[in-house]
């Protein structure tokens, strides 16, 4: 495989982030490529990005994040990538206000605040999601470091190599048995069709065009992709935030705090949601729900 080799030269920039938590964000589990050091300063996660234009790290002290790039990422590039992937122009205080419509949110508000929702590269979230399926965060990052360690493009800033994360080229031109090596398990045969459909007959980038209901529409003609993961892929792949991923915990979850326990379908809990909050905040007000309820263990 071919190497990008650039010059090693760090530049260092530092912007402000209001109503913003990184470790909230991150160890909510979005994205799945994201893979985090924690020390007494603070938090920072170093990025490696599929285009191979170069490497961001970012760290955060108080509501400052402080942003070193290197590579072809200009100034202006990285401030714009982290911007994107962070979330930061979401406008916190209106969403808040829109979501806390009872105690329960309240609490998980107050409980986790600053968690934004990410955006992230639209193949990487795909693949990451379709591997997420009866898993969980801990086994997913690690089939993921995989399946980035052995069919990723290498890419060198100069001093230190690192994969790519993988094409969905590279994943559809691998065979079964070496895709299955990474631990993907069942969830395997769906990764490499996707990969195949998504190199081959469907564009990604031109979901970003469609509204919600269609692009989700598109996104489950892929095998392995359901209702939960087509909204998950929505969310933190194009920022789609109307979108709303109900799996076996928010269900317990919603049930146990607005229903008293009573068993909902998934079409029923997609309609309440609906009713009671705005369109534009579904995605906010299911991470909130979710990490809170799991944090409370309601419902188990």
């Amino acid at each position: 495989m071919a190497s990008y080799e650039t010059q090693t030269v760090e530049r260092t920039d530092a912007i402000r982030a209001d109503a913003f938590d990184m470790r909230h964000t991150f160890e909510s589990g979005q994205p799945l490529t994201f893979h985090a050091d924690y020390s007494e300063d603070g938090f920072s996660r170093n990025l490696a990005y599929s285009t191979g234009i170069g490497r961001i790290s970012v760290s955060s002290s108080g509501n400052i994040l402080h942003i070193s790039h290197s590579g072809r990422y200009s100034r202006a590039t990285a401030r714009v990538e982290v911007i994107k992937r962070m979330g930061l122009n979401d406008d916190m205080e209106r969403i808040y206000e829109g979501m806390n419509t009872d105690p329960f949110m309240d609490s998980a508000i107050r409980n986790f605040k600053g968690m934004r929702i990410t955006e992230n590269d639209s193949w990487e979230t795909t693949m990451c999601f379709i591997l997420s399926q009866f898993n969980n965060i801990k086994r997913i990052r690690l089939i993921t470091r995989r399946m980035i360690e052995r069919f990723g493009q290498p890419y060198s800033d100069g001093g230190t190599i690192i994969s790519m994360f993988p094409s969905a080229e590279a994943v559809a031109g691998a065979s079964i048995g070496d895709i299955n090596a990474c631990g993907t398990g069942f969830r395997g045969k769906y990764l490499k069709s996707a990969a195949k459909v998504c190199s081959e007959n469907l564009d990604l980038k031109k979901l970003y065009g469609m509204d919600y209901a269609s692009a989700k529409e598109a996104l489950m003609e892929l095998d392995g992709v359901g209702d939960k993961v087509a909204d998950c892929i929505l969310l933190f792949g194009y920022h789609k935030t109307e979108a709303f991923p109900i799996d076996t915990w928010i269900k317990r979850i919603i049930e146990t705090v607005y229903f008293k326990g009573r068993n909902k379908s998934i079409k029923e809990l997609h309609k309440f949601a609906e009713r009671r909050w705005q369109p534009e905040l579904l995605g906010y007000v299911q991470q909130y729900l979710f990490w809170n309820g799991r944090s409370l263990k309601v419902g188990t």
